[in-house]
């Protein structure tokens, strides 16, 4: 099952993607997509429909896609999960998972990113999303996926100066606002074949610098719930952000950063793709 919002910022309406690939809407099931629809009673209800007597709702009708829920719980960061990331950014291969929190709110796959004001070394990093079903707490690693709601499409944007220059921590230059593109879908377990053999890509200004396959993870998708759930509860909504594979613009060499007018596009098989524009600083793009 595929998950969506749409609608302009703050009037998403809920929907599904048929099996024929045609958005339905489910306004007049549920009010909205929230943690209590991630849960396993709430997807069940979902799948119990019959989705050919939902409203159709036309292409031409979607307009903005939104985040696939509302209310992101916490928004947690992996680090360096993948070797070959660690190595272009001239770092060690981790001994435990790295963590950081993204402070920012999740937008929609498609709403613009704002660099922050004199931000001169903002990234890309194209990652693989988890999405927590079920309130997760010292989750063994062989049951940790039953714990997962779904999967989804981030973008986890990067001010590396901030990050890295400015005094620590990297919370600094991963939760400026518009830092979280997510979606455009939430994708239940059933649909994702192999979690571990996904692949990754990104562009910028239609030239291909990320291509990876969650494959080469450090640590896999079942040892980074488990991982975190020992340092802080994870409820319904929770985000996890499983780290990116090579070709971010801190490993160019010379370095590559976003400036205004560039545009990304990037996408994870079966879950689905993103495009961005990147804004100099504009408060107005932000509420």
């Amino acid at each position: 099952m595929k998950l969506l919002r749409y609608g302009p910022r703050g009037q998403e309406k809920p929907a599904l993607i048929d099996a024929q690939g045609r958005t339905r809407d489910l306004s007049a099931v549920i009010g909205d997509i929230t943690a209590d629809t991630l849960t396993p009673a709430g997807l069940q209800a979902l799948r119990a429909l019959d989705a050919s007597a939902l409203p159709e709702v036309a292409p031409t009708a979607l307009g903005r896609i939104g985040t696939p829920w509302r209310h992101t719980g916490k928004f947690i960061g992996i680090g360096l999960n993948y070797s070959d990331h660690a190595a272009e950014t001239g770092s060690p291969v981790p001994q435990e998972p790295i963590l950081f929190h993204k402070w920012c709110a999740a937008t929609g796959p498609d709403d613009p990113i704002v660099l922050p004001q004199g931000s001169q070394k903002t990234d890309w990093e194209v990652e693989l999303g988890i999405v927590i079903g079920t309130k997760a707490r010292y989750v063994d690693p062989a049951q940790a996926l039953d714990y997962v709601a779904g999967y989804c499409v981030v973008n986890d944007v990067s001010e590396r100066e901030y990050q890295m220059e400015r005094g620590g921590t990297w919370d600094k230059g991963k939760g400026c606002d518009t830092f979280g593109p997510v979606g455009p879908w939430l994708v239940t377990p059933d649909e994702v074949l192999d979690v571990q053999n996904l692949s990754l890509w990104l562009d910028v200004n239609d030239k291909r610098y990320q291509t990876g396959s969650t494959r080469t993870m450090i640590f896999g998708v079942g040892e980074l719930i488990a991982y975190v759930s020992r340092f802080v509860t994870l409820q319904p909504g929770d985000l996890i952000s499983t780290g990116t594979p090579p070709g971010v613009g801190l490993g160019q060499k010379p370095p590559v950063f976003l400036k205004p007018g560039d545009t990304l596009h990037l996408g994870i098989d079966g879950l689905g793709e993103q495009r961005q524009r990147v804004h100099a600083w504009d408060a107005s793009l932000l509420d």
